[in-house]
């Protein structure tokens, strides 16, 4: 939005929020609210195309606090860049988000050749609760690197409905004490039949 029509909302909305009227005054501020909010993904967004590595990533988190649809399209551009900062930060703001619209692009960093991508989609993936993800999250808990497992077992746990209670009790013998952590968690945040 251009600089000076904002300006222009801003000054016949500031007078308003001392407006008698309670619903006057609460339209006002939600309005303000909401060009402050336009303003700074604007200001995101170019800190995204123009920053260096390390403002790039904070872009990516603050769009996932901005929320809303208009974010999406930026963070699974950057969910699929060749950088693993970016594709690291977007998958984790994508997982913040939870919007469906963005399941696919996330199972698609499931086969990420980087185990820390992999780690972090699956993740973002737990946040969804979504019990049509157990097959692609299930063989997971099998790779014994106290990474993927680890998050795969607390994503499922998240969203089974204690049908992998038996494969969590078998982990807790895991050489990996990351991983018998991960079950013994798991345990615990399972509903009980």
């Amino acid at each position: 939005m251009e600089q000076s029509a904002t300006a222009k909302r801003r000054a016949a909305l500031i007078p308003l929020l001392k407006d008698p009227e309670g619903e006057v005054s609460a339209a006002a501020a939600a309005a303000l609210e909401q060009l402050e909010g336009v303003q700074s993904l604007e200001s995101v967004v170019e800190q995204l195309k123009k920053g260096n590595m390390a403002a790039k990533v904070r872009a990516i988190y603050a769009l996932a606090e901005i929320g809303g649809e208009k974010v999406i399209a930026p963070l699974v551009y950057c969910a699929s860049r060749p950088e693993d900062e970016l594709r690291g930060a977007a998958i984790d703001a994508l997982g913040t988000l939870a919007n469906r619209s963005t399941l696919q692009v996330l199972t698609e960093r499931l086969k990420d050749g980087n185990t820390g991508i992999q780690a972090r989609a699956i993740r973002a993936l737990g946040n969804f609760r979504d019990p049509a993800l157990i097959p692609a999250l299930l063989p997971f808990l099998d790779s014994g690197d106290g990474l993927t497992d680890v998050e795969a077992v607390i994503a499922l746990s998240r969203i089974d409905n204690g049908s992998l209670e038996e494969r969590f009790i078998a982990l807790t013998r895991s050489p990996n004490g990351a991983t018998r952590a991960a079950a013994a968690t798991a345990l615990g945040l399972l509903r009980l039949a």
